[in-house]
């Protein structure tokens, strides 16, 4: 399993607004996508601009490829980049162990 890591700065003042535009874009858009398994997002409790999306996929190819380079890719963008006050950072990990 592959957990994508985004971190996104967002105008603080449209916070409610972006809660849901986040959760929709997740729940209606990213969650079709091949080997997509689930989310979380957090919001920064010291730097209230700052957002921590974890998306799991199957594998890397899941995001990269089969995500990213279809059309649901440009709908969730469309639902969550205007709130974007920089380009998100994103990177991948895997799984090295976990506690039960």
């Amino acid at each position: 399993m592959i957990l994508e890591h985004v971190d996104i700065q967002i105008d603080p003042s449209k916070q409610a607004e972006f809660n849901e535009a986040i959760i929709r874009g997740l729940e209606t858009v990213v969650s079709k996508s091949k080997g997509f398994r689930g989310y979380k997002v957090n919001h920064c409790v010291e730097s209230p601009s700052r957002y921590l999306l974890m998306i799991y996929w199957d594998t890397l190819e899941n995001h990269m490829v089969d995500f990213r380079e279809s059309s649901l890719f440009t709908d969730w963008r469309a639902i969550v980049g205007p709130y974007f006050t920089k380009p998100p950072f994103m990177e991948h990990f895997e799984l090295v162990g976990k506690s039960t």
